[in-house]
């Protein structure tokens, strides 16, 4: 997607102002987009917070690229592998006026963020632009299953979403390596829950993240899902997805531990603030498609609160 780029020969050095201004225009893109991740960057030291709305800021840009329905597929391909460049070009210490690649390369050394994460990310937002070129080239107009497999889902998930787990824990800090499978693990309950509530709004684009197989086992066409008759006729395959999910947000309980003391109340906050969006899903009998379920700002608030506690604590 993106070729070698070799080290200047005399690296960039941004200036401390620079960094400053960077990374607050990267809080501003975090504090905007970020409806759950912000709230936990909140009770994190200062310069944690920073690092990590950089790391967001770069996957905006990426998801930002790969949906803009205003530029024809292959020219999102394109973009996409441009901006991979330039974050090579940053990283291999050329200079760059890009305000998310200046904070974000800082962060990246800082933390020591291994650079093959940061490229997954972007090979994940990738895969949902090939997916859609690949089903143009077929002459499909329908909507398009993405995955056959649960296992086939799982690389996706792992590129859009564990991969963010493994960059957060290199930024809260770790010694214990088995907090890398646990953080992966929990990626992956993430992504599982933004699935089943954005079912209806990817339907909607020719987006279908349930596994083929699933659908198939429940007597589920695609296109049923874009229209939405009866929320009930999908209840038992999003409860199945859930129950999935259910199972990996227990790596969240056991990965809290093992970070640094200072980053326990911001993975805390996150993991409930994700747990309780999935129960709201359930009590609402699964129905995903009479409007998008969220939680309110108070509901946030107050897991927030708890989080503030356990810092202080």
């Amino acid at each position: 997607m993106s070729t070698a780029v070799r080290p200047a020969p005399n690296p960039f050095a941004p200036t401390e102002s620079q960094l400053a201004v960077a990374y607050s225009v990267c809080r501003g893109i975090t504090r905007a987009a970020a409806r759950n991740f912000y709230y936990a960057f909140l009770v994190l030291p200062k310069p944690k917070r920073q690092a990590l709305c950089a790391v967001y800021a770069f996957m905006r840009r990426c998801d930002d690229i790969a949906d803009d329905p205003g530029l024809p597929l292959q020219e999102r391909r394109q973009k996409l592998t441009d901006w991979l460049d330039a974050l090579h070009r940053a990283q291999a210490g050329h200079a760059t006026d890009d305000a998310v690649l200046l904070a974000l390369t800082d962060a990246q050394r800082r933390y020591k963020i291994p650079g093959e994460l940061l490229d997954q990310l972007a090979y994940g937002t990738a895969m949902d632009v090939q997916e859609q070129t690949e089903s143009a080239a077929s002459g499909q107009q329908d909507v398009v299953v993405h995955y056959k497999t649960f296992d086939d889902l799982y690389l996706y998930c792992y590129r859009v979403a564990s991969v963010v787990g493994l960059v957060c824990i290199r930024v809260f800090g770790y010694r214990d390596p088995s907090a890398e499978p646990l953080a992966e693990r929990l990626g992956l309950a993430f992504q599982l829950t933004n699935i089943i509530r954005d079912v209806k709004e990817d339907a909607a684009v020719g987006r279908v993240y349930l596994p083929e197989e699933d659908l198939a086992k429940f007597g589920i066409a695609p296109s049923e899902l874009s229209s939405a008759g009866d929320p009930a006729r999908f209840r038992e395959i999003l409860t199945m997805e859930a129950n999935r999910a259910r199972e990996y947000y227990a790596a969240g309980d056991e990965l809290i531990p093992l970070i640094d003391e200072d980053s326990q109340p911001a993975l805390w906050v996150l993991v409930n603030i994700y747990r309780r969006l999935l129960e709201k899903i359930a009590n609402r009998q699964y129905d995903v498609f009479s409007g998008k379920v969220s939680l309110t700002v108070p509901q946030k608030l107050s897991i927030l609160g708890k989080g503030l506690l356990k810092r202080l604590a």
